[in-house]
């Protein structure tokens, strides 16, 4: 242990890189529930959406949207969140899903939303590539029409 110190200094950037890496690892650990927002797996949502009656908020723009999404899913362009979450008011009580391509997005839109009162949040862990990984049902209908 006392040639730790000179160990250090030796190899700075090693230890440095580290640390580093000892930080991610604790982060990605700990990042499972973002801001006391749960994330949860396509197979632990479609059981929220079968038995608590949850509503699946898709943040992906309107074109990706239309190239495919989840089942009954409601459209919310991430880059529209602040201007059009009210319309989505009436949700605020109710199991809401958020997801987008990959689960990225989702986080911040999940902040904003939380902060504008909605209580039951959940965001689908990696996004769309993991509903479609776990080969789960996807449509290119439109969804129902939210009135503002």
């Amino acid at each position: 242990m006392e040639h730790f110190p000179e160990f250090v200094a030796n190899h700075l950037f090693l230890f440095t890189l580290l640390i580093a890496i000892l930080a991610l690892l604790i982060w990605s650990f700990l990042g499972s529930n973002v801001g006391g927002i749960p994330q949860v797996g396509p197979a632990e949502a479609t059981r929220l959406v079968n038995r608590e009656n949850a509503r699946m908020l898709d943040v992906r723009p309107l074109d990706d949207f239309n190239q495919g999404h989840i089942i009954n899913a409601l459209n919310l362009p991430a880059s529209e969140t602040e201007t059009a979450s009210k319309k989505f008011d009436k949700y605020k009580q109710k199991p809401v899903i958020i997801y987008c391509n990959t689960g990225m997005e989702s986080v911040r839109v999940a902040r904003t939303l939380k902060n504008e009162g909605f209580e039951n949040l959940y965001i689908l862990k990696g996004g769309m590539q993991s509903w479609r990984n776990a080969n789960l049902p996807v449509t290119r209908e439109e969804s129902e029409k939210e009135s503002a």
